[in-house]
């Protein structure tokens, strides 16, 4: 019995022709839309009745796209995050859903931490100067002493902090459960309650997973308890932060600097005034892309679908 299989992922897209013939070889045709980022709820709603199996990206997976899935047998979402998959809804219509946890945690620190070196020497804004002709030399902060508050100590935020501490930085952590007391002993890391760690820390890396209470985690409140001069660096999720907000202190001496490998809009719109500060470095929603990463989840991500098709529950 052939299998229709809906693919929204961009990484999985972006190697399809490795996979044709396993996926030939298991009776399963796929379909792949036309999109950059995503498919928006309408599209879904347009498109998944048909299909058996979705191996989805970030698309918008509410209710109502659950409920016009009445052919769906299984979700396999590639990656970690599931903020945008309504969970209940696929609960109570009995469609499971898979992900791949912990699937990026170096990849991801790699490049939070890469962000932190950038703002921190400007190297951004030299590489930016030297390609325009000019011999510009910006005063840089050095990171040892410097003090780390990672938001989110899961698998992603404990491998930021043994990147910080390897740099000589000072790793403050908050989590919303026990950071484990191994870890902090071997790390030296504080946990802090979130205001404490919003009013120490010289850099803030978002880590942690979207969810309703912490939608707009920095807001003005959140910007106003920051010391003068601090970096913010976002490699979860847009919605964490407030981008009006952001641009406001951007534009003081509050913020000196952010880093932004997702958005609350993506892709970001070439009229955002985001586009107006020099002190700003953006990314695509790219920071868990290497082959070895890529390869990995989309076999795991692959067999959690054939997993789903043939009746298993995650």
């Amino acid at each position: 019995m052939k299998h229709r299989v809906l693919i929204t992922c961009p990484n999985l897209i972006n190697t399809i022709d490795h996979y044709r013939d396993f996926f030939a070889s298991h009776d399963i045709d796929i379909m792949i839309p036309d999109f950059v980022q995503q498919l928006s709820e309408a599209q879904l709603l347009n498109l998944i009745g048909e299909f058996d199996g979705v191996i989805a990206g970030d698309d918008p997976f509410t209710e109502r796209v659950f409920e016009k899935a009445t052919r769906l047998k299984v979700m396999a979402k590639w990656g970690v995050g599931v903020d945008s998959i309504d969970l209940e809804a696929a609960k109570r219509l009995k469609i499971p859903v898979f992900n791949t946890p912990g699937a990026f945690s170096d990849e991801v620190a790699d490049v939070a931490m890469g962000y932190v070196i950038l703002l921190a020497r400007q190297l951004h804004r030299i590489d930016r100067t030297v390609r325009q002709g000019k011999w510009e030399k910006p005063l840089g902060t050095s990171l040892r002493g410097k003090r780390l508050g990672i938001i989110g100590v899961g698998g992603i935020g404990q491998a930021i902090t043994q990147r910080c501490v390897a740099a000589g930085m000072v790793p403050l952590g908050y989590d919303v459960r026990d950071i484990p007391d191994g870890f902090r002993q071997q790390t030296g890391m504080q946990q802090l309650a979130l205001n404490d760690l919003f009013s120490q820390a010289d850099f803030i890396v978002l880590s942690c997973n979207l969810t309703s209470e912490n939608y707009h985690l920095l807001d003005d409140s959140a910007f106003e308890k920051m010391h003068d001069g601090v970096y913010i660096v976002n490699v979860s999720r847009g919605p964490l932060i407030d981008e009006v907000s952001l641009l406001k202190y951007l534009g003081t001496k509050k913020v000196a600097g952010a880093a932004m490998d997702v958005f609350e809009h993506e892709p970001l719109s070439p009229q955002s005034d985001l586009h107006l500060f020099e002190n700003c470095i953006f990314g695509s929603h790219n920071s868990s892309n290497t082959r070895e990463a890529v390869m990995r989840v989309n076999d795991w991500t692959i067999q959690n679908l054939l997993r789903g098709l043939n009746g298993e529950v995650p």
